[in-house]
């Protein structure tokens, strides 16, 4: 459908619209047209993504001139691909409408491992591990090498994309990364490094959050993003959780031991080199004399992750004289593990500010604050000199002055914790010293003030108010949308008391008890029997998780869960949660049913009024205090109730999808009050 929103004609690539899509869409144009930043909140499930898509492509149309770029940020794979199946749709439907004029170039950017067609490089266990077979293979110095010497290995698939030079080109259309595999493949080209050069002219690019909020990454991949871009963050109800991440460093003895044997090859490298070819030793020290901390414009290639402080934050001076040689400059290193393995040898919690561990180190190690900041660049520097291609074995150094040069450039919104051990196993020593970043809004404070219009949206932004507080920014809308039903197909309840009438709760004096987690365990165990497909258990913390679920596993009711569905378990790692995530998809669509275990944030014990009002208005009275027996016949009632059918599109005077000639009809006013 194609319908008009004050001054612009949207493409809507369905026959109908939700009411909240259409009021949804008229907040977010008028946040634009203010060239300012918004909170927007819609309940899951009422089409958030493509009302996204579809007024931002159909604004950008609207000013042919200047049309501004859609920077899209999602937090898994799995989203990033569906955003783009959904940009896809809308895309054809746009030429449809307008032939030729509605082309665009949109592409998804993911990480080698998810672009990588070379099998020797791909096959790699990890992302750091292919980073790393890459380099070995696309290195300035190692493709020079490769000149004089063929037997050395290099990626055919990046010297043909090299050969290609401008002619290396994406034709107008919507990649996602698997259709970039593909043309890759087709064309002999390498399609990371054609995704990395395209993202710079495409008009809307798909990618993970931390390409904006982590400054490693987008030090790299977003620092020529211009001004006139629409930066949305959707699911962005974690936002916080991930900008605080983005700036927080821990350090384990494992680490230590990683860095110390990082230090003795790099020692090693520097005394071949002082035989071998002293002169570029030389050079360097010369560079670093004359100021600069990088050799300029680096091959694409060459650089891999860039400075881990904000870009406004950066020392634009000389690196201090006591570390350019690359032998001090190790040997202050070395000073700095020691340290850090003696702090580390506590039976007590600590915490501390910045400024007073700061002191420590330059009182204990000798080491100042300007040597603390230049850390990152001077082993960047250093790496580079020594050609060292396989930067996975030097993770653990590069944690080190990651954390040496944060320390060194910050004093507030930081603290230093010391844990003797992880509170999941209190009688296993497994110290980490943590930088601890506690202010969200440093790592998203470039974002705001760089780009025009910053929109943070997601179906749980509850409580809305809580947000520019969080993150430090003023929205010029901040809107949270009802959802417009012709029935009643949420059913909140409130479960406080288990079968045997015990009390059920996870306050911190009760959630240990084991009838509590009986009774956590039985409540699931009936419900997973009498709900089809998926179930989602939210526990209040990691730790909380995998004690419960060890419990359950003793009392057998894992077992019992597993003969009605498959369960699946968040972890701190990006990567297996996200593989559990789709696994757990792929068992709900098949029939065979799942449970995903997770891990939700409520820290404040009115948890109730920080749900979303779309939950809220169907959260009745009688749903509020339940025992198991209770909350499983009307969680019965309720799905055989949503099993019959139901007249989709509403009565006339509450309509719940929208056509076209509703629209030109009703008016916009009209149809926000629908939601009021």
């Amino acid at each position: 459908m194609k319908f008009q929103l004050e001054d612009v004609t949207v493409y809507f690539p369905y026959d109908h619209i939700y009411p909240e899509q259409y009021a949804y869409m008229l907040e977010l144009k008028r946040a634009l047209d203010a060239r300012g930043h918004c909170l927007l909140e819609m309940p899951t499930g009422t089409g958030k993504t493509i009302a996204l898509l579809s007024l931002i492509t159909s604004y950008a149309l609207s000013k042919p001139s200047n049309p501004p770029k859609l920077l899209y940020c999602t937090r898994t794979v799995h989203e990033m691909e569906k955003t783009l199946a959904e940009l896809r749709l809308l895309h054809d439907y746009q030429l449809s409408q307008l032939g030729p004029s509605a082309r665009i170039l949109a592409l998804g950017l993911s990480s080698r491992k998810n672009l990588c067609i070379n099998p020797s490089v791909v096959s790699g266990s990890s992302r750091d591990s292919v980073d790393a077979a890459c380099r070995k293979l696309t290195a300035s110095w190692v493709r020079a090498m490769a000149i004089e010497n063929p037997n050395i290995p290099t990626c055919c698939f990046f010297e043909n994309y090299e050969k290609a030079g401008s002619d290396a080109m994406l034709p107008p259309g919507v990649y996602t990364l698997q259709d970039l595999r593909a043309f890759g493949k087709e064309k002999g080209w390498c399609p990371y490094f054609l995704a990395r050069h395209m993202v710079q002219l495409a008009n809307v690019v798909v990618y993970s959050y931390q390409y904006l909020l982590d400054p490693k990454v987008a030090g790299i991949i977003s620092k020529e993003m211009q001004r006139e871009c629409v930066v949305v963050f959707d699911e962005a109800h974690n936002i916080d959780n991930v900008c605080i991440e983005a700036l927080s460093v821990s350090i384990r003895t494992q680490t230590l031991e990683g860095a110390t044997r990082n230090l003795s090859k790099m020692s090693q490298e520097i005394e071949r080199l002082k035989a071998t070819d002293a002169g570029r030793l030389r050079a360097e020290y010369n560079r670093l004399v004359e100021g600069l901390a990088q050799r300029g414009n680096l091959p694409i290639t060459d650089n891999w992750l860039s400075n881990p402080v904000l870009p406004n934050d950066i020392l634009k001076e000389a690196v201090p004289g006591n570390i350019r040689r690359a032998e001090h400059f190790l040997s202050v290193l070395r000073r700095l593990v020691q340290y850090f393995k003696g702090r580390l040898q506590t039976e007590n919690v600590e915490k501390e500010g910045l400024v007073a561990f700061v002191a420590s180190i330059n009182s204990q190690a000798g080491i100042d604050q300007k040597m603390l900041k230049f850390c990152y660049d001077r082993l960047h520097s250093l790496m580079l000199t020594l050609e060292i291609t396989d930067t996975d074995e030097f993770l653990h150094i590069q944690t080190i002055c990651d954390f040496a040069t944060l320390v060194g450039t910050y004093t507030r919104g930081f603290s230093i914790i010391i844990e003797p051990f992880d509170e999941r196993m209190p009688h296993i020593p497994d110290p980490v010293l943590q930088l601890s970043c506690h202010d969200a809004s440093i790592a998203i404070k470039p974002v705001f003030e760089r780009f025009q219009s910053v929109i943070i949206t997601s179906g749980t932004l509850s409580p809305i108010d809580l947000y520019p507080r969080l993150l430090n920014f003023n929205p010029v809308i901040s809107r949270s949308f009802t959802m417009s039903l012709t029935r009643d197909c949420i059913c909140p309840m409130v479960l406080t008391r288990g079968s045997d009438q015990l009390p059920v709760s996870t306050k911190f004096d009760m959630r240990s008890d084991p009838g509590v987690v009986r009774n956590y365990g039985r409540l699931l165990l009936e419900m997973v029997a009498a709900v089809p497909d998926g179930i989602v258990c939210f526990f209040v913390s990691y730790s909380y998780m995998d004690g419960i679920v060890n419990s359950w596993n003793e009392m057998g009711i894992l077992q019992d869960v597993m003969q009605h569905k498959l369960v699946f378990i968040e972890t701190q790692d990006v990567v297996e949660t996200t593989l559990a995530l789709d696994n757990y998809r792929r068992a709900c669509d098949c029939g065979r049913g799942a449970v995903f275990f997770s891990v939700a944030r409520y820290s404040r014990h009115d948890k109730r009024s920080k749900l979303p009002g779309w939950i809220l208005s169907h959260l009745r009275d009688a749903h509020l205090n339940l025992s198991t027996d209770m909350a499983l016949h009307i969680a019965r009632e309720f799905l055989k109730k949503m099993a019959q059918p139901y007249d989709k599109a509403g009565s006339s005077n509450r309509k719940t999808l929208l056509s076209e000639e509703d629209l030109e009809r009703m008016g916009a006013d009209i149809v926000s009050e629908m939601l009021s």
